[in-house]
């Protein structure tokens, strides 16, 4: 494993630890268990791809670092060589990590994991919420996919398109859950900031 590569799998490791603590740290503020998985219907296989990708993500650069690419001739294992490419993957992971940590601190009491009618927390509009209806998922988009051009493997694509579905999927369970717990308000905020990337032009 290279310093670059090294560099980036640490910033994975960082959010994945602060992910979890943070998460463990809103729970207490919030004094509600914030995992809603299991309380929402529809959330099996994004849990469970969820969870694949962010072990794997975690574990699978220590075996690459242990033992090299099990896999014989990986034919994408050389489609991001050279230092440029380096960079910018370790550059999407510096990025996404700061932003899904800051986003997930700014839901403050609001924070889940998962969706469930009736335990959702009041509305975030401010900080990246005024930019963004999940910053956290894009953070953790951008963080996958610069690890992925760091160290760039089939596994490594197969852990972060599980996130990327596992993003696409529960985006969509949290807003019918959203729209049907808060109402008017979500909605009027729905019209306001785009889901991903930007706000919608009043009128």
């Amino acid at each position: 494993m290279t310093a670059m590569e090294a560099m980036s799998y640490l910033m994975v490791l960082v959010y994945v630890i602060s992910f979890l603590a943070m998460s463990a740290i809103l729970a207490k503020e919030a004094g509600r268990p914030i995992w809603l998985f299991g309380k929402g219907g529809g959330q099996t296989v994004p849990a469970l791809l969820f969870r694949i990708a962010f072990a794997g993500s975690v574990l699978w650069p220590l075996v690459i670092a242990a033992f090299g690419d099990p896999i014989a001739n990986d034919p994408i294992a050389h489609w991001f060589d050279g230092t440029w490419y380096d960079l910018l993957g370790h550059l999407f992971c510096v990025i996404g990590a700061c932003i899904a940590i800051i986003s997930q601190r700014y839901m403050g009491a609001s924070w889940r994991i998962g969706a469930a009618a009736g335990e959702q927390g009041p509305i975030v509009e401010s900080g990246p919420f005024a930019i963004s209806r999940n910053p956290v998922f894009v953070g953790q988009a951008l963080l996958f996919i610069g690890l992925f051009i760091v160290l760039p493997n089939l596994i490594q694509a197969a852990l972060t398109l599980a996130l990327l579905i596992t993003i696409w999927l529960q985006v969509r369970i949290e807003e019918r859950v959203l729209a049907t717990s808060l109402g008017e308000p979500y909605l009027a905020y729905r019209r306001k900031v785009r889901r991903w990337l930007g706000t919608y032009r009043a009128g």
